[in-house]
């Protein structure tokens, strides 16, 4: 009889401490790592060559929006093509319970005005056999999986759930509905909940344009769900917060700092970690810096406060599946309105292109096409914001107007050609300021959400290819910790994001050299055919989920390993 069940020979192990990579086998039996060494002695079941290769742990995404795709599609695409093997869900206050069944309706529209998650596809994807947030988790647990799922509790789900109408308005909760919404949270910890999560910026909103609930929340409401937070004695705060909002003009930024300030009034009174999501905008260009420098203090005095961000742009994709630049002009809104491969068929018609060229030209209220970067490039996918490789740009190479060279560009790529928009981390020196910072942690790749706006979760991909490999900006031992222990640590997911005798074997072996990103892909795969963009990976030869093969150079293997992830007091 073998003694492992599998062994990871030959590679060098990155082992997501910070440590420096070594030659090492990785001996595994059942779910667990059982031995970490060179020259493992021993028979194994499957012997996985990983000569040449790096061999890390698995990453863990600790922002997304799976909460709803991964019923219909258990491998959690795209994520799982990027080397991620823990997800955390519930992000931004939003999340499918607790829910009363006559809010079912409510809460699925709520998600799709925030998170571009169709309406239909959550109603009829989801089972819905649930009404705390405590059997979501049981359903979750039952569902199969091929990533590690945990979740935190909505306050927006909270606040409907307790006040109904009443959720969306200033007027505090009654000490009732406090005391109904604390209850909830307090059964939500006791199933396993990673922890609370709020919305705070006014950009999240309703449909009928309202903020979401709890977007005025006062900071006592807010201490109270810290406190039941601090009564379990674990779980992480989230917050999408109000960052620069409402105070554009003004230097001193106090609203920004009290944002912060009770951020670290929640850390230390809970003893709980808070995170939320930071990122640059031109507008204000130097604002995530103080911010790092307001969470600072408030650590100083006691508090664990820490920004996320993205290791790149944040960027509205333009393509010929959803939307153009030049949408406003008639011939290009008929354009939009084809479907089964009639849009190139009447691109490839000579009237019809003149009508798109010359229509464009009179087009004024478009986006900047000197901001508009070509996301495909000779060497793949390209997030790099080099100036060159904006439409505006390839325009003036091909002498023609912009129109003229995005149409030329969809022919010479049979209208796969994809252009990025980034409204969010517009410089990419300000990502490298923030990500040169230990406090702030990887985040807000939003897997699983805006699926026809954005894709940002081939972001452990672009970080590995373009910081590491490319620029060298960081070590490669430093970046995979960033990948691993960094955030499984910061939300309580015990032993993972390790490569270590007795930590669950989540594991990747990976081809640096020959890792590569392709351009997003829209596909209508979701349910009643809405579709979404996709992006895949090379270079990822195996990652393995508690100790099984999950996916083997980009295809699943048809396994479903994965386990609920709770919170350490629930265990």
């Amino acid at each position: 009889m073998a003694e492992f069940d599998v062994v990871v020979r030959g590679g060098d192990v990155i082992d997501g401490t910070g440590a420096p990579r070594r030659r090492a086998d990785v001996g595994i039996v059942g779910d667990r790592i059982v031995a970490v060494e060179p020259d493992l002695a021993g028979t194994a079941t499957r012997v996985i060559d990983a000569t040449g290769r790096l061999v890390t742990p698995g990453f863990v995404d600790i922002h997304t929006h799976l909460d709803a795709q991964l019923a219909w599609d258990p491998i959690g695409s795209s994520s799982c093509y990027h080397g991620i093997t823990s997800v955390v869900m519930g992000n931004c206050g939003v999340t499918f319970a607790p829910c009363k069944p006559e809010d079912r309706e409510y809460l699925a529209e709520l998600m799709e005005s925030v998170e571009d998650i169709p309406r239909d596809a959550i109603l009829s994807g989801l089972p819905w056999d649930w009404v705390t947030y405590g059997e979501y988790l049981q359903t979750m647990a039952k569902l199969p999986k091929g990533p590690n799922v945990g979740g935190m509790v909505g306050h927006c789900a909270l606040r409907q759930y307790a006040m109904g109408e009443r959720s969306l308005d200033k007027a505090a909760p009654t000490a009732d509905d406090m005391a109904t919404m604390c209850e909830l949270l307090d059964e939500a910890m006791r199933g396993g909940a990673l922890g609370f999560s709020t919305s705070r910026t006014y950009l999240h909103k309703v449909p009928d344009g309202r903020p979401v609930p709890g977007t005025y929340a006062t900071a006592d409401e807010l201490y109270a769900f810290a406190d039941v937070l601090g009564r379990h004695g674990a779980g992480v705060f989230e917050s999408a917060s109000r960052i620069g909002e409402g105070e554009r003009n003004d230097p001193d930024v106090p609203l920004t700092r009290a944002e912060v300030a009770w951020m670290g009034e929640v850390s230390r009174r809970s003893g709980r970690p808070v995170s939320f999501g930071l990122t640059q905008h031109d507008s204000r260009p130097d604002l995530y810096q103080r911010v790092i420098g307001f969470a600072k203090e408030e650590n100083a005095r006691g508090a664990t406060v820490r920004p996320q961000t993205t290791a790149r742009s944040v960027g509205v994709l333009y393509s010929l599946d959803t939307r153009s630049m030049f949408d406003r002009a008639p011939a290009w809104r008929e354009l939009r309105q084809m479907r089964n491969g009639k849009k190139m068929v009447a691109i490839r018609d000579t009237v019809f292109r003149t009508r798109l060229i010359e229509e464009a030209d009179h087009v004024t209220d478009t986006v900047d096409v000197d901001q508009l970067y070509v996301v495909n490039q000779p060497s793949g996918a390209r997030y790099d914001l080099d100036p060159e490789t904006t439409l505006g740009a390839e325009a003036r190479r091909r002498g023609v107007s912009a129109a003229a060279a995005y149409i030329e560009l969809l022919l010479e790529t049979n209208g796969a050609v994809v252009c990025s928009y980034p409204f969010l981390n517009q410089q990419l020196g300000a990502v490298e300021a923030m990500l040169d910072d230990p406090l702030v942690t990887l985040g807000l790749a939003d897997a699983g959400a805006h699926v026809g706006q954005i894709l940002d979760a081939s972001q452990p991909t672009f970080f590995l290819t373009y910081w590491i490999r490319e620029r060298g900006r960081w070590s490669i031992e430093e970046a995979i910790r960033r990948l691993t222990s960094d955030t499984s640590d910061l939300f309580g997911i015990t032993d993972r994001g390790r490569l270590q005798p007795g930590a669950f074997a989540d594991v990747n072996v990976i081809d640096l050299d020959a890792m590569h990103l392709p351009p997003p892909t829209f596909e209508h795969d979701f349910p009643h055919g809405a579709g979404r963009y996709v992006q895949g990976a090379t270079g990822y030869d195996f990652t393995l989920v508690n100790g099984q093969v999950f996916m083997d150079h980009g295809q699943h293997t048809g396994v479903f390993a994965g386990a609920l992830l709770k919170n350490s007091a629930a265990q």
